[in-house]
Parts: C-alpha cells; sequence; structure tokens
C-alpha cells in the first residue's frame, strides 16, 4: 500500500515573508558595497606598498652609487653625502608615499 501526502503552503501574500525577501535583498545590496569598497582598499594598500618599495630601491641604488664614488673621487664630501642619504632615506620614503596620489 502506498500513501501519498502532497501539503500546499503559500506564502506568496504573507507579510512575513514579504519582510524577509526584503532584508535579504538589503544583505545583498550590502555585500556588494562591501565587496566594492574592499576591492578599492586592496588597490589603495597595493599601490601604497609599490611606491614605498619604488622609494627603497631608489635610496639603495643612490647609496649604493655614491659609495662607489667614494671610492673613486672626494672622500669627505661624497661620504657626508653618502651618510645623509643613508640616514633620511625612511623619511624620505615616507614623504614620497604621503605626498603620492593613489589612482
Amino acid at each position: 500500500m502506498t500513501l501519498d501526502v502532497n501539503v500546499r503552503i503559500s506564502f506568496v501574500d504573507s507579510p512575513a515573508v514579504a519582510e524577509i525577501f526584503s532584508i535579504v535583498k538589503t544583505i545583498l545590496q550590502k555585500q556588494e558595497l562591501i565587496m566594492s569598497a574592499l576591492d578599492d582598499l586592496k588597490a589603495k594598500v597595493a599601490a601604497n606598498t609599490t611606491v614605498i618599495g619604488s622609494a627603497i630601491t631608489l635610496l639603495q641604488g643612490l647609496k649604493a652609487k655614491l659609495d662607489e664614488a667614494i671610492a673613486s673621487g672626494d672622500p669627505a664630501a661624497l661620504q657626508a653625502l653618502s651618510d645623509e642619504i643613508g640616514a633620511s632615506g625612511s623619511a624620505l620614503a615616507d614623504a614620497i608615499v604621503a605626498n603620492t596620489p593613489i589612482p
């Protein structure tokens, strides 16, 4: 013997169901906004990291070239400049980042 039971409950016109759908829709919209903001933040962090890395590479290259010049030129003047660049490397990198617009 087979017994089939079919139950159909209709919530189409239910105010509670309509409110649930409205809440779900709002959640999905806010999720899209949050994801967009997160993508923007990731791009800004990547740009800052690139700028900082570039500034550090530049400063290290300048210092290396100055050190080479010291070995073959006027040691007193070149050493003072090399020391100044080495000491202010972090401050210069921070200034570059602070004054570089992020696309």
